[in-house]
This record gives structure tokens, sequence and C-alpha cells, in this order.
């Protein structure tokens, strides 16, 4: 039996053909439309819809140059099922370079949405009925906040769905956190009507980090041939084993100051060790920030300038803390990353 085509935004992409379509999804002040760019690439043969998409918040923008290099990957144009490649959701604060929407609402939090709600309701509405709700598999692009950096990682719940676990083990990525879901949020919506979903956290708002871009289009290659949308390359190295945390928590400053840091993103710390000192800019006030459990630095603010309570030095905590180390050390010595 002939696969049918594939629709959206009223727009027909047959089997075998890939074709870019821009979803209308709201207007400028001045009344000039907006669109958010999505390329489908459907295959001849059936198989998984998988959603691939970045910058959900604006600034993060990563995911928008991992979008543009998978696309561009081999054998992708000849995939089995549906790829469904968003590299800007949020185009308003990709626009802006903003992680908002104008009205300040974070379209990561708007999940499901409504047709009659706000700006980012309405969107949220949209990518549900558009994209999201068609989907078997996602996996969602991010990066830290702005002036914060994140270790390449992957996030999700891991005991709710065995598919789950398995393509995030498959991805890569040096540490798998079992986050709980935020309501509102893509991954919350997605888990809820039962689609296997990650989310791929790597590097800084506003940059391109390449340690974080390359490794991020290799991995979705991985979950796609876990997936059977891409065939099994037996040449390829596999990824060294991921390692599960068990809990993370921020060490926050002291007090207000100046952030001197003691120790660098991946660095592997023990309890009571100094992360950084926080001073005044004549360091006659000064007090130093300290890591409260053995871990793994997964994120880290790249801003020397912080107030007292705020959130400097991610640690995730695991259980074999050497297992660990050795896999973040394996990944720093294969790509580029800033290290300790």
């Amino acid at each position: 039996m002939a696969r049918e085509a594939f629709t959206i935004a009223g727009a027909q992409i047959e089997p075998g053909t890939r074709r870019q379509i821009n979803v209308p999804v709201a207007k400028l002040y001045t009344h000039t439309p907006l669109h958010i760019p999505v390329e489908i690439v459907h295959g001849r043969q059936a198989g998984p819809t998988l959603l691939v998409c970045g910058a959900i918040h604006g600034d993060e923008l990563n995911g928008v140059e991992i979008v543009r290099r998978l696309l561009r990957s081999r054998g992708i144009a000849r995939l089995r099922g549906t790829l469904i490649a968003v590299p800007v959701v949020n185009i308003f604060g990709f626009l802006q370079q903003s992680r908002y929407l104008p009205d300040r609402r974070d379209l990561n939090r708007s999940f499901p949405g409504s047709a009659n709600g706000s700006l980012g309701s309405r969107i949220a509405a949209l990518l549900r009925e558009e994209m999201v709700d068609r989907a078997t598999h996602i996996i969602d692009l991010h990066t830290g906040a702005i002036h914060r950096t994140n270790l390449p990682q992957i996030r999700a719940q891991l005991q709710e769905n065995d598919e789950t676990r398995a393509m995030a083990e498959a991805f890569g990525a040096p540490v798998i956190l079992n986050a709980e879901l935020r309501e509102g949020s893509l991954r919350a919506y997605a888990q809820s009507r039962g689609a296997p979903v990650l989310t791929y956290e790597a590097g800084e708002a506003l940059r391109f980090d390449e340690w974080a871009i390359a490794p991020g289009v290799r991995g979705i290659r991985r979950v796609m041939r876990l997936i059977g949308m891409l065939p099994s390359d037996g040449r390829r190295r596999a990824p060294p084993a991921a390692e599960i945390a068990n809990g993370s928590s921020w060490a926050r400053a002291p007090i207000d100051g100046i952030l001197r840091p003691r120790v660098a993103l991946g660095a592997r710390v023990a309890a009571g060790e100094v992360l950084g000192v926080v001073a005044d800019p004549f360091g006659d006030d000064e007090a130093e920030l300290l890591a409260n459990a053995d871990g793994i630095v997964i994120g880290m603010s790249n801003l020397p300038l912080a107030n007292e309570g705020e959130a400097l030095f991610h640690v995730a905590r695991f259980d074999e803390i050497d297992d660990i180390e050795s896999a973040v050390e394996d990944f720093q010595s294969r790509y580029d990353t800033p290290s300790a």
C-alpha cells in the first residue's frame, strides 16, 4: 500500500520528498505576518515521526545550528518515517535575542495551550496541533540561560517509559539527568500523551558552542538509528555508556560580590570543596562557595558578578563517581570542551 502524503499547515509533502514550510503563527504590531520555519522529510517507507525542535527559548541558538546540520547530514533524505525539523520555535524571542515572548511569558510553560488564550498559549496550541500531537518521538534542544553554560546532558523522566531511557542512553551525552517534569513544558505535555521525549541541554544562550553542537547532531542520528529511521552503522564506535545522575543541586552565592571560580565545567568535586570565592571589588570581604555533595559540575555561571543567593554552580550526584569522571574525560577528549 502506497504511503500517504504528510500534511502540515495546508501543504502536502509526498512520500520520498522533503519540503520547507512556513507555518503562520502570528503578526507583529504592524500586522507583518510571522511564520515558524519547518522542514518536513517524508520518507518513502513507513516509520516513526520524529520532531526535532530548537529555540523554544528564543536566545538558545545551539539548537538552531544542530537542526541545520542534521538536515544536511548523510542519508537524511532516504530515512524511514517522517522528520519534522523546526530550527526556531519561538520566532518572537529569536528576533529579539530573548528567551521570552513579547509579553515576557515562557513558551515552554504554555503547553498544551489554547487557541483563545495569550500569545504563548496560542503558539503552544498551534505547535501541539500541527507538530507535537503527530510525533511519535521528540527531541527538544536547549542551552543554559544567558551567562550560564551547561555540560552536554540529556534530561528525561526515565522511570516512566523504557523507550525514553533507551533513547537517552543511545544519544551519547556524557550525563543523563533523571529530571522531573515542569508543568506547561513541551516535555511534560508530550509525555502525558505517551510520546518518548528527550531534552538535550548543552552550551550557553546567544552562542554557538561547537563542543555542544557536534555531539548534538551525532546524538540525534544515533537515536534515529535506534528507532529505525536510519540504517544501523556497525562501523561506528558506540558512544561510551552514559551515566545517570541520581540528583543535582545548585551551589549559591554566599554574599554579594565578584566571583572567582576555582573549578571548570565538567570538573569532579568533593563535598566541602571550594568551587569559587565571592568578594567585594577590593577583596576585603570575601566568602568561599562550597560544594554540598560529591559530584560533577554540569552547569555554571559565566558572569563574574553575583548577588547573594544566586545559583552559580550546578552539581550532579552519581552513585559511581569514578565512572562519570571517566565518561566526562572521554567526552572532553573527543570535543574541544572547556575542561577542568
